[in-house]
């Protein structure tokens, strides 16, 4: 599994969202500038959060975007799920229904399902928030010396 260009520019992005949740609605070209992404390329990807309940938007002069929910209720599994369509490790686990023409004689199936476990499991344990809190402490512990 890799994850895409995609997959981390959201995850900034709405790391960036929750970094600034108490300030209002958000400026694309803010997040674009703070981030170093295009803001032509945010503007690609909002449709993918907006049509998952992600985000809330506002137009006009002091519009933007925010989250949703609370930072704590995105995990990153959910967030890549959304930009990767899939994050199992081979593609004959992909999708709910995933069955193959090997299965029944696959020696290697237990060894994707596993992995698929554990990187599923993992994901969605971190949320927005723990990346917060953790970055948060890192970075108070650098500067406490």
């Amino acid at each position: 599994m890799k994850i895409s260009t995609k997959g981390r520019y959201v995850l900034r992005m709405l790391l960036d969202l929750s970094e600034h949740k108490g300030e209002g609605y958000v400026a694309l070209k803010d997040i674009a500038k703070r981030q170093g992404i295009s803001k032509k390329y945010l503007e690609q990807i909002i449709p993918l959060l907006n049509n998952a309940d992600m985000l809330v938007a506002s137009r006009g002069y002091q519009g933007g975007y925010m989250l949703a929910k609370d930072p704590s209720m995105y995990t990153v599994g959910d967030i890549l799920r959304i930009t990767e369509g899939s994050i199992a490790p081979v593609s004959c686990l992909e999708g709910n229904n995933s069955t193959c023409e090997r299965e029944g004689q696959c020696m290697t199936l237990y060894v994707w399902q596993g992995l698929d476990k554990v990187i599923s499991e993992y994901l969605d344990s971190i949320t927005l928030q723990d990346i917060l809190d953790k970055h948060r402490k890192e970075f108070i512990f650098d500067f406490s010396i």
